[in-house]
């Protein structure tokens, strides 16, 4: 493990059992000593957030009260997570580090009246409320700052806060900037270019889509209502966690209503839900107080999420990229997922995008509450296919278990009691 420049990071690390940097992270603080501008595109789980939290933490000035590092993320959850991950370093500090973590929901004049009278050292959260602070209310000084990340920028974009984030890199003009995405869609290339000067490019994708332990089963709908296939599925299945997810909270509210007709053990999660009661959720299903979590796609990234055992498509996302961030969740810490998704026929060149992506399709249908193997779709066994492993793994018959099985519950146990540990020792503080 390298050794860091401040010797509490070390301590900080060994303590959340931190043994190894991932690839990102190796990249990212070995070029943070050339003092140039980073665009950095990484899957979900590379560990990205520690890839900018260590060089800031390493980097920064202790004896100083003005704004060193602006951290900005899309979302309220991602902002929380990312100050958790902050404070979880920073606590081993044997000087104090002044964190801040400003979102819209929080008590705005409290906010003021704390900025007025001192700066933190290191600021995140999201763009719409950071902006106001800055311009607005003008209590919050940031153009002294050495550092101005976006994290999970595609998304950010996509939240409509192009303006503010112009205009907040614009008052950090001496800052370093370090720009974080799952992708580099072609919107964002006009941002990238005139706010960051000679950047250079990181592309780290440890975990490409057919490489994870995911079976990728389709259903299609045959013209039956989504509520009908949906139920089929949930007979098939014994899930340890399942997420369930929907393209709107309007189609995310009518399943969690079917959930609770047939009495499904079953939470929802949708952006429309305040967010102190979504906090209190995320909690909740990090100790497995659920089997089923019925969402839309603010679920589907950054979040942290363990023991997910079943990812279900109950709408395909309209955006390909979001199918790999919501079958993600499911596949991680060694353990199998699968990804089931309901689909229509014109769908075909959506599932032929996929494919191209490497996502290993199989196609099936429900018969007597077991997933078999339905016709190919697009007359593809007329196609010259090499048959793997994975092929022949997606042909066996996945079995509902009357009982779960004990070994099948003790490996999922087993797999995420250090995930839990840690998540858990996060949440506290």
């Amino acid at each position: 493990m390298k050794k860091f420049r401040k010797t509490y990071l070390n301590d900080a690390l060994a303590g959340i059992h931190f043994s190894k940097m991932t690839q990102v992270q190796e990249k990212v603080y070995e070029l943070d000593k050339q003092k140039r501008n980073l665009i950095v595109e990484a899957k979900t789980g590379s560990g990205k957030t520690h890839a900018f939290l260590l060089p800031i933490l390493d980097q920064l000035e202790e004896e100083t009260n003005h704004v060193q590092a602006v951290i900005l993320a899309p979302t309220r959850e991602l902002a929380t997570q990312i100050y958790r991950f902050t404070k979880e370093l920073t606590d081993y500090s044997p000087k104090e580090i002044k964190v801040d973590l400003i979102t819209g929901g929080m008590d705005r004049d409290q906010i003021v009246d704390k900025l007025t009278h001192r700066q933190a050292q290191i600021v995140i959260g999201t763009p719409g409320r950071i902006y106001d602070l800055v311009f607005k209310e003008n209590v919050l000084k940031i153009h002294q700052a050495s550092y101005f990340i976006i994290d999970e920028a595609d998304m950010a974009l996509d939240e409509n806060f192009v303006d503010e984030l112009s205009n907040l890199a614009n008052v950090s003009t001496s800052a370093k900037k370090m720009v974080f995405s799952a992708t580099i869609p072609e919107h964002l290339h006009p941002f990238l270019k005139k706010y960051l000067e000679n950047p250079i490019v990181i592309n780290v994708h440890p975990q490409e889509i057919s490489n994870l332990n995911i079976d990728h089963f389709f259903i299609k709908s045959r013209e039956r209502s989504r509520q009908s296939v949906l139920k089929e599925i949930l007979s098939s299945i014994n899930p340890y966690l399942a997420i369930i997810f929907c393209n709107k909270k309007e189609s995310a509210e009518e399943v969690y209503q079917l959930l609770l007709n047939q009495s499904e053990n079953v939470a929802l999660f949708h952006g429309g839900i305040p967010y102190r009661k979504r906090k209190q959720l995320i909690q909740r299903i990090n100790q497995l107080d659920y089997q089923y979590i019925v969402a839309t796609d603010i679920l589907a990234r950054g979040i942290d999420i363990i023991g997910v055992s079943h990812v279900i498509n109950y709408e395909l996302p309209f955006d390909i990229e979001f199918y790999i961030h919501r079958t993600g969740r499911t596949g991680r810490v060694d353990m199998d997922g699968q990804a089931i998704s309901i689909y229509e026929f014109n769908d075909n060149l959506y599932l032929d995008k996929l494919e191209q992506k490497g996502v290993k399709s199989s196609y099936k249908e429900i018969k007597n509450q077991e997933l078999v193997d339905a016709r190919v779709r697009n007359k593809r066994d007329q196609r010259d296919w090499k048959e793997n492993e994975l092929d022949r793994l997606a042909k066996k018959k996945v079995k509902k278990p009357t009982k779960v099985k004990p070994g099948y519950k003790k490996k999922y146990k087993e797999k995420i009691a250090i995930e839990k540990k840690k998540l858990h020792r996060k949440m506290k503080k």
